[in-house]
C-alpha cells in the first residue's frame, strides 16, 4: 500500500464504548468492526479505482483517495450488519469493474467533472 496511505477517517467507536470489549456497544456491528478493516477495505476500493482511471500526481492520488474513502463511508454508514456491509462493496465494486470495462476510450479521473464510473448509487 502506498507509504502515503492513512486510516479512514471517522472509523473510531462511538464515544464511551470500549473497543476491547463489543458487548458493550449494544451489539451494534459497526463497533465491532476494526477500523484496520475499514482501511484495508478503503486501499482495495482505491486500487480497483487506480487499475481503470489514469491519474497523474499527487493530486490524481489524493483525489482517488477521497472517493476511495467516501465511497466506504457511504456503504458504511448504509449497511445493516457485517455481511450486508461486504455484500454490498463486493457488490459496487464488481459493479464498477463491469462498468469500467464497458466505458469507452481511457477513463480519466477529472474532479471538476460527474464522472459516470465513479456515481454510487
Amino acid at each position: 500500500m502506498d507509504a502515503n496511505w492513512q486510516p479512514v477517517q471517522g472509523s473510531n467507536p462511538p464515544a464511551g464504548v470500549d473497543p476491547n470489549n463489543p458487548a458493550a456497544a449494544g451489539g451494534d456491528w459497526r463497533a465491532q468492526l476494526h477500523p484496520e478493516t475499514r482501511s484495508w477495505i478503503a486501499g482495495r476500493i482505491m486500487e480497483t479505482l487506480k487499475k481503470h482511471l489514469h491519474v497523474s500526481g499527487l493530486q490524481g492520488l489524493y483525489q482517488l483517495q477521497k472517493i476511495a474513502v467516501r465511497f466506504e463511508q457511504r456503504i458504511f454508514a448504509a449497511a445493516t450488519s457485517r455481511s450486508d456491509y461486504l455484500r454490498k462493496i463486493s457488490l459496487k465494486l464488481l459493479s464498477m469493474e463491469t462498468k469500467m470495462r464497458q466505458a469507452p476510450g481511457n477513463s480519466q479521473l477529472n474532479p471538476n467533472e460527474n464522472n459516470p464510473l465513479l456515481r454510487m448509487n
